[in-house]
């Protein structure tokens, strides 16, 4: 039951409320009338994508009624839910069954939503063979989706609470964002996300362009629109500034609390211009509409509450061994009394606002109970809905029921691609206390393995440590969940703390076919700081006798495309030959994601050796790899190789702005951010002082490009990552070498030391460069001598054009 102690303190009783006729008026659509406008001038010229936002109550819901009520043509509508299953694509599922019986003429592609819509099995396509890469079947579904849309269009699709949204509709927007259906126009409502943290929706449309989605945010009403809507709904022809005042004071003027507030005043009566009269929060609205509830009516509702937004009669008659008579007569009274309305399907509160206002009056031990006896009755549903029984048992305070059922919707999401939704089940694992060290570390090696291409490093990464810190770990789970940490780190931008974990881990790792992998990885010298090409051939050599002695072709696979990346960074010409055995084998064609991630890791050491030709094709077939299959974690890396590319072939106009989005839009891949910072960064210095400005602007610029270099250089040297430091030093070289040439040689210096450390001659070509010809302009050359020998030597006999075109540059500076 809903307490009623606290009304009784209040005054108690419960009198009859006078409604005289002059209070009695409906609550009207005022405030709204710029947005409004603007909604209807977008939708009116389609293909257009819309997020109208704001918080809770704010009227997002009733300005998507208003525009939707006088626009003429299809409308296709969803709603998320705040429980969903891991069932992908749901709510714009449920939007398509709506305009089924519409559908036109549809692509061959449109099949694959054949087994996840099987009563429109007559009107789609046949579904075509399933795809053994999830991301590639995932991104055919997207692809499948926007065709059903096009044949529903011209229409307008209203999609509803994309805050709770699965990740896998929320990649599909963002795919509408840059590939529109004609014809459509696409409005979403969500909640703004709050500081510190962000959803699916948010995070997806902020790696959108900025041009392709419209963005509306609903404030409060102002004071003007709560005297309107006091003076529409309370019949009064000019409501006083007291009245107003206080009720945008205690309603902060959220437009769902102003017409609660101002609907319970015109139903009880009195005076509304006595202060007092005015509820002081929705709470004391709700309160005051639940007194006149008999036991009965306000125990259904309370269990209503606890079942949702939409409650099952069904399923609440059975949590409260009752009729569905009773259950039916006691909503109806609640709707009556003003808690619940009519949606059309069904009896439903107003409001999440006013649900969590009922669910919160539920005593805390009556609401576990509820929530337990509504697990209860699920656990008889066929399929089992373990999103759920999950949130149930969860609530119920019942730990190893809610982990056994988060495990299998984890499952479920895995299954079916989205890996997003698998590590949110996972992560919210972690927090059971009681949960014994073996399931805990079972647990904890599905979400790392769902958190990398869930894209949720950044919350999983301390429950792996946490684990990795506990002495009495299994060895196989310290290897395994090591490996996993370093992978996140590494992603994170975290380069020498993620290579570091790698290397603990592998002696740990008892299977080849895992071992093999993670010494591919720790083959790659482009990464980090303190490792020699001597240990990177090692551990290459090493993953190569693990590959052979797993048998595993996947792992094999992993070893060859490290094995080319090292050979090219070394400028070794039988990187090229791999590269092309590679990309020629079935092997690779059959593994689209990692065909793309190696295409795009060549690229970039094509870049670093001085290939910009190749390193173009590359890039092209890495990009139309990402786009084949949808593979979002390589978006960034796509969008920060290819402006790399344009700032080495010399492509400068109109770079620097590019960069600075894509800085700006990174943080959901952060081992990309320093890469794009010190491009960026390189790019304003190479243009400083050369826009045409005047001196002081000249100034500016340089003081601008300079600032960003070392903030770069204090990065990369924090996180241990060598590319970017050794470029970040080299530009700041150049870029002090006219005005400070000490502390250009300084930098050249240090960066020339990284190099030697790793022992890739090559990378230090632009630093020995910089020293030349500082130690040439102060007439005396043979300073450099020594530098510029050594890159000699270093890159004698490498397929290195790049360093071989500085050194050439170096010896008319400085003979031998």
């Amino acid at each position: 039951m809903i307490d009623g102690d606290e009304d009784k303190r209040r005054g108690g009783g419960s009198p009859t409320p006078v409604r005289p006729e002059r209070l009695r008026g409906p609550v009207e659509f005022v405030g709204r009338a710029a947005e409004l406008a603007q909604l209807r001038r977008l939708v009116a010229t389609p293909p257009c994508l819309i997020l109208l936002e704001g918080e809770p109550g704010i009227g997002k819901s009733r300005l998507v009624a208003e525009l939707l009520a006088e626009l003429p043509g299809r409308h296709l509508i969803g709603e998320c839910d705040d429980v969903p299953e891991p069932f992908p694509l749901g709510v714009l599922l449920d939007a398509i069954r709506g305009g089924a019986d519409q559908l036109g003429p549809l692509s061959p592609v449109a099949g694959a939503l054949a087994p996840l819509l099987p009563e429109l099995a007559d009107v789609l396509p046949d579904a075509p063979p399933p795809l053994t890469d999830p991301a590639a079947e995932r991104h055919r579904l997207l692809r499948a989706v926007a065709a059903v849309l096009a044949a529903l269009s011209p229409a307008t699709l209203l999609l509803e609470d994309l805050h709770w949204a699965d990740p896998a509709t929320c990649e599909l927007l963002r795919y509408l964002s840059t590939h529109p259906v004609e014809g459509l126009a696409v409005v979403l409502t969500a909640r703004t996300a709050t500081p510190g943290s962000s959803t699916p929706i948010h995070d997806a449309l902020a790696r959108t362009p900025p041009w392709s989605v419209t963005r509306v945010a609903l404030s409060p009403l102002d004071a003007d629109d709560v005297r309107r809507l006091a003076a529409r709904t309370l019949r009064l022809d000019d409501p006083p500034q007291q009245l107003t005042a206080t009720l945008l004071d205690r309603t902060a003027g959220i437009p769902f609390v102003v017409e609660e507030v101002l609907r319970t005043l015109a139903e009880r009566g009195g005076d509304p211009l006595a202060d007092d009269s005015v509820p002081f929060l929705l709470r004391d609205v709700l309160l005051w509409r639940l007194r006149p509830l008999d036991e009965a009516t306000r125990e259904v509702l309370g269990a209503a509450a606890v079942l949702g937004m939409a409650p099952d009669q069904r399923i609440l008659a059975s949590v409260l061994s009752l009729d569905r008579v009773a259950i039916g007569a006691a909503l109806t009274t609640a709707h009556r009394a003003g808690l619940l309305h009519d949606a059309g399907d069904g009896l439903r509160f107003r409001h999440d606002l006013a649900r969590q206002v009922v669910y919160d009056l539920v005593p805390r031990e009556n609401r576990e109970w509820l929530h337990l006896r509504v697990a209860r009755v699920l656990e008889q549903e066929l399929p089992r809905p373990v999103a759920q029984l999950a949130h149930h048992y969860r609530r119920a305070g019942s730990g190893a029921d809610f982990v056994r059922n988060a495990e299998a919707a984890a499952d479920l999401a895995t299954e079916r691609g989205d890996d997003a939704t698998a590590a949110s089940f996972l992560l919210q694992t972690m927090d059971i206390a009681e949960l014994p060290r073996p399931v805990r570390v079972r647990l904890a090696a599905k979400l790392g393995r769902s958190a990398i291409d869930g894209l949720s490093q950044a919350e999983a990464i301390p429950v792996l440590e946490r684990l990795l810190a506990d002495r009495r770990l299994p060895p196989g789970a310290r290897g395994e969940l090591g490996l996993v940490l370093g992978r996140m780190l590494r992603q994170q931008g975290e380069a020498l703390r993620g290579y570091t974990e790698i290397e603990r881990a592998v002696p740990y790792l008892r299977a080849p076919r895992r071992k093999a992998p993670a010494l591919a990885v720790l083959a790659a010298p482009d990464t980090v700081v303190g490792r020699h090409v001597d240990d990177h051939l090692a551990r290459c050599a090493e993953a190569e006798t693990a590959a052979a002695a797993s048998g595993d072709p996947a792992a094999h696979l992993a070893v060859r495309i490290a094995r080319a990346s090292l050979l090219l960074e070394l400028g070794d010409p039988a990187a090229w030959a791999i590269i092309s055995e590679l990309r020629a084998s079935a092997e690779l064609a059959d593994r689209p994601r990692e065909h793309a991630r190696a295409c795009l890791n060549w690229a970039q050491g094509a870049l670093h050796a001085g290939h910009p030709e190749q390193a173009d094709a590359l890039l092209a077939a890495g990009r139309a790899l990402v786009d084949e299959t949808g593979y979002e974690r390589l978006t960034s890396l796509v969008e920060a190789t290819e402006l790399s590319l344009d700032r080495a072939a010399g492509r400068l106009d109109g770079l620097a702005e590019r960069l600075s989005r894509l800085v700006a839009t990174s943080e959901r891949m952060p081992v990309t951010l320093l890469d794009a910072r010190v491009e960026l960064a390189t790019v304003l210095a190479r243009t400083a002082g050369t826009a045409g400005g005047g001196k002081a602007e000249g100034r500016d610029e340089v003081e601008v490009a300079e600032r960003a270099l070392r903030e770069v250089v204090a990065d990369a040297r924090r996180v241990g990552a060598i590319w970017p430091l050794v470029q970040a030093l080299s530009a700041l070289a150049r870029l002090t070498l006219a005005g400070r040439p000490d502390e250009a040689t300084r930098h050249a210096a240090e960066a020339l030391t990284l190099v030697r450390g790793k022992g890739i001659l090559a990378w230090a070509a632009e630093a020995v460069l910089v020293l030349a010809e500082a130690a040439a302009a102060a007439g005396d050359p043979e300073r450099a001598a020594g530098a510029v020998a050594e890159l000699e030597a270093g890159i004698a006999g490498r397929d290195a054009p790049l360093a071989q075109a500085a050194l050439r540059r170096c010896r008319e500076l400085v003979p031998a």
